[in-house]
């Protein structure tokens, strides 16, 4: 979510995994059952996944109530287990016991804490998710082979596949190492290109679009894949429209329905002309794009309660406004306000920035 431009070095390229799909499952080293059943060995004919997660993780606690749910559905199917890692020193076990006893139903199913680092080593290490962070997943298989790693909320189109003994390993081994080497090459794009971005520092600098085009065009000779990845996109379509604005159209609506390694990516639209420089104006084709940008990103939030949705409202209600569409520009502000409002302890200085902004709007 969102697109933040910040450069640091070269991406490296990810060394193989020593543990990827398809791999028999690594063994379980589990020191304290909190809740559930204590499990010590996969099974054979049973299907487990095995959640990672931090008591200081808020995704992590924003994805507990999916899993519950899944876990009920799939009861006798499929095992799920919590595995709690990555806790502070200071952190003690009744602090993470307390934290499980609080979820209650929110957390419906069997929750341990790892055994001297065993796991992160064997699983989150090896497996090359460590950048990723928490919550990461992975689902077992019946056979005890890795069958699936990826985000908690993607599991509902995985699992039954899995347990329906339809999901195809080999193709999905084939599809994480491309998106994997895609990623890659994204990212060190990103790096390259951002010498010809506008410099911060001077107001009014354009950058070197017609140079950054350039390279772009040479990246997609040797990789025709990358052509719509996030950083790609972004630089790609906020050089087009210091060039040639149809063509920022018309590639923009095709970065809209592509996916690569990830989603389309939508923040690559709405990032470029959020930084487009005020004083140029944009035809309000581009900026209705923008605003559906954000709406598109907001729709597959997984978790919306821990993103700043009221913000992304409160800039698509601006894009649409600069496209002259005031009813939408209303409508986008008056679910910001509402967002916003279901927020515990959300911001009185926001909302009245929006609400002062949705009079403005009104009063055209």
């Amino acid at each position: 979510m969102g697109y933040i431009i910040t450069v640091t070095a070269n991406a490296q390229e990810p060394e193989t995994p020593l543990l990827n799909i398809g791999d028999q499952a690594p063994s379980l080293s589990l020191r304290d059952w909190i809740k559930g059943n204590p499990v010590q060995q996969f099974e054979k004919g049973q299907v487990y996944v095995l959640e990672f997660w931090a008591t200081w993780c808020i995704p992590c606690k924003s994805a507990m109530p999916h899993l519950s749910a899944l876990a009920r559905q799939y009861k006798g199917k499929v095992t799920f287990i919590g595995i709690d890692i990555y806790e502070f020193k200071t952190t003690s076990f009744s602090k993470v016991k307390s934290f499980v006893d609080s979820m209650g139903r929110q957390m419906d199913y069997n929750v341990a804490t790892e055994d001297s680092n065993f796991m992160v080593i064997n699983w989150i290490d090896a497996s090359g998710t460590k950048d990723n962070g928490i919550p990461t997943s992975f689902i077992v298989n019946a056979d005890g082979k890795l069958a699936w790693i990826g985000h908690p909320s993607n599991i509902d189109e995985i699992l039954p596949k899995i347990v329906n003994n339809t999901w195809d390993i080999k193709e999905a081994l084939v599809k994480r190492n491309l998106n994997r080497h895609l990623s890659y090459l994204d990212r060190e794009a990103y790096y390259d290109l951002s010498l010809y971005w506008p410099d911060p520092l001077k107001p009014g600098d354009h950058g070197k679009p017609d140079s950054a085009l350039a390279m772009i065009d040479k990246i997609i000779k040797k990789e025709p894949k990358l052509k719509y990845t996030p950083h790609i996109a972004y630089t790609t379509f906020s050089s087009l429209l210091k060039t040639d604005l149809q063509k920022a159209y018309q590639y923009g609506k095709l970065v809209m329905v592509t996916a690569t390694y990830e989603e389309p990516a939508y923040s690559a639209i709405y990032g470029a002309i959020d930084s487009y420089p005020d004083t140029l104006n944009l035809p309000s084709e581009i900026y209705r794009l923008g605003a559906e940008a954000y709406q598109a990103d907001i729709d597959i939030i997984p978790y919306p309660e821990i993103v700043n949705t009221p913000k992304l409202y409160h800039n698509m209600a601006a894009l649409y406004w600069n496209a002259n569409d005031q009813s939408k520009a209303i409508d986008a502000e008056q679910k910001a306000i509402e967002a916003l409002k279901n927020k515990r302890d959300f911001s009185k200085t926001d909302l009245a920035v929006f609400e002062l902004q949705l009079e403005q709007y009104r009063k055209r």
